[in-house]
């Protein structure tokens, strides 16, 4: 029987109603949680680690990078053949696509979380829990990447994103489809993860921005940030890749300041293209040396530019790990 280490970090699925404020609040120790789930007991051996108990909008980037480091230490070990993640499911995309960037472990890395408290009738943990583990027990998983885990449905960490704010199957991967599924006993793949990148510097770089764009947005966030010597901005574009004229004055401006600008989109799906060639277009931006998100999300492209300042700060080679 493997063993599978279960890292709890908090988040929706360790909490439960607080009668005094009539809302979810952390409640459940990582050993409780996995406790609840006693069909664990024929599916792997089990050993939890407490990273944290807090929600996941408390969860920074700097702490998804330390989570990598506990990680990758304790896959060191060679009794230990894989690991599932128990997250919030506010930031938990991001979280695994930090640690599908950074973890130098091959061994099956899989987030879940929850949708419903531990106090709610249909909580949704255990059973995330079990098909977490299930994944991460299989073979098949080794060398996918990080994956995400929740109602029996598994998808690649750089591909998934939460859809829904409370529908128990909020995770989807809008463009790309899942890339398997548990089915009671059996855990199975359609397809392998793609577009797998490694980006792991010493350290990451945190003061990167995310700005979103709207009709007739102006440059005043831009100036913002450019007055308080940002390292870097993500700004999310319209359809695939246009920006309003003001956001097109506010971004020439941060690259005259030295400061690298990543271009996503604000869509869910699909990418940044060059299709166009008018003023404020993804065409223009590409030309004056802007950075292409491709298809990732803003949240997604932030985090890959504070990994990837952590080896450069050199425009072109950051274009460069871009379109990797």
């Amino acid at each position: 029987m493997k063993k599978i280490i279960a890292v709890t970090t908090g988040g929706t699925i360790a909490m439960k109603l607080d009668p005094k404020t009539g809302g979810l609040v952390p409640a459940v120790s990582g050993e409780d949680l996995l406790a609840a789930v006693p069909a664990l007991q024929s599916v792997a051996k089990i050993e939890v680690v407490e990273e944290s108990n807090v929600p996941s909008g408390h969860i920074t980037p700097q702490m998804m990078f330390d989570l990598a480091k506990t990680i990758d230490k304790l896959a060191q070990r060679p009794d230990v053949d894989g690991f599932v993640v128990t997250h919030g499911t506010d930031t938990l995309e991001e979280t695994a696509y930090m640690l599908d960037m950074t973890l130098h472990t091959e061994k099956p890395v899989c987030v879940t979380g929850a949708m419903r408290g531990a106090s709610d009738t249909s909580w949704d943990g255990p059973g995330n829990i079990l098909a977490a583990v299930k994944t991460a027990a299989s073979d098949d998983a080794v060398g996918q990447g990080v994956l995400v885990v929740l109602n029996d449905v598994i998808h690649a960490a750089r591909e998934v994103t939460k859809t829904h704010s409370v529908n128990t199957d909020t995770f989807q991967s809008p463009w790309w489809g899942p890339i398997g599924h548990v089915y009671f006993d059996r855990v199975v793949f359609k397809r392998k993860s793609v577009s797998r990148q490694k980006i792991q510097p010493n350290e990451l770089v945190p003061d990167v921005y995310l700005i979103k764009s709207v009709a007739g947005m102006d440059d005043f966030l831009f100036k913002c940030l450019i007055e308080k010597g940002v390292s870097g901005i993500v700004v999310e574009a319209f359809g695939c890749g246009n920006v309003p004229l003001g956001v097109r004055k506010g971004i020439f401006e941060a690259r005259s300041a030295g400061i690298p600008v990543v271009l996503a989109t604000r869509v869910f799906a699909g990418r940044v293209a060059r299709v166009y060639s008018y003023m404020g277009s993804a065409g223009e931006m590409y030309s004056h040396g802007i950075i292409l998100a491709e298809e990732l999300s803003g949240q997604k492209a932030r985090l890959k530019l504070m990994l990837a300042l952590g080896i450069t700060k050199d425009n072109e080679k950051l274009r460069e790990i871009f379109q990797q």
